[in-house]
């Protein structure tokens, strides 16, 4: 039986590829606007599942995905990633000289990820952020202007566009890590491939020299390996954070167990986003 499943839309974002990409079955996609929006919608009951995209090589840690994962969206889980090639393409309605171009349209990750090509080959051009990828191509590709986007070649195939050069991300190993949610009790069962673990967590003395090293000594004391760790506002006072990490090991592991117990301990909250395989590469 199909499932629904809610991405990053509209059709055509490279997060519409990682889903179509890593689905195993029948899906029935369901486009959304924003990350908040398709996060909240596996929250609320809306839909089975939603792919969303969590970390790039080159930018980093997504934060409305962060921001989603440990604010509202508290009954939402992960329990897959997976880690896809980003090959951006500049594209515009009708073929034209990169010399007319006015205005790039694209997602500022996006845009950042493609900064270097952007200042040498079209230092004139206007930036303007759009919702996605996709979303950027369908305006171009709409607009009577000499206005290109920042997007991927189905992008271009689905919204009948021109791709004016291919692969102008500044770094050719450029990768983005992914993951799929699930609503809390909705988990599948657990596989005896190698696991990672992604908690939030926060409320300690992080203004004390060491406290996040003292706070952390509750895993590397295990031997349990962080393979991530950033930090993002807490929202409250300047100075303080949450930080996101990502380590080895299924939860329900005795020893990462141990860890995540005595970990709760120390701060005033400590959330496990989820424990799903891990992705090779991820």
């Amino acid at each position: 039986m199909a499932i629904t499943v809610a991405y990053l839309g509209p059709a055509g974002t490279y997060t519409d590829e990682a889903m179509r990409a890593s689905a195993h079955g029948e899906i029935l996609p369901e486009p959304r606007s924003t990350v908040f929006e398709t996060v909240m919608a596996v929250q609320e009951g809306q839909t089975d599942r939603a792919v969303v995209p969590i970390e790039n090589s080159l930018e980093g840690g997504v934060a409305a995905t962060l921001d989603a994962l440990a604010g509202e969206a508290d009954l939402v889980r992960i329990i897959a990633e997976v880690v896809h090639p980003i090959h951006h393409c500049l594209v515009a309605a009708t073929a034209l000289p990169l010399e007319a171009v006015v205005r790039v349209l694209s997602h500022p990750q996006a845009t950042a990820q493609c900064a270097r090509y952007l200042r040498q080959r079209l230092p004139r051009a206007e930036r303007i952020s759009a919702t996605s990828t996709a979303e950027a191509v369908r305006i171009v590709g709409e607009a009577d202007e000499h206005w290109a986007a920042l997007g991927s070649r189905l992008s271009a195939e689905l919204y009948g566009c021109q791709v004016l050069a291919d692969g102008v991300e500044d770094h050719p190993g450029n990768v983005t890590r992914f993951v799929w949610l699930a609503r809390e009790g909705d988990e599948p069962p657990v596989t005896k491939r190698p696991a990672k673990t992604s908690i939030v967590f926060w409320g300690f003395n992080d203004s004390a020299p060491g406290a996040l090293v003292d706070v952390l000594r509750e895993l590397s004391d295990r031997e349990i390996n962080l393979t991530k760790i950033e930090s993002r506002p807490r929202s409250v006072r300047l100075g303080h954070y949450m930080f996101f990490a990502d380590l080895e090991g299924h939860e329900h592991e005795p020893t990462v167990a141990q860890a995540l117990t005595a970990l709760a301990e120390r701060v005033e909250t400590l959330r496990v986003l989820g424990s799903y395989p891990a992705a090779a590469g991820g």
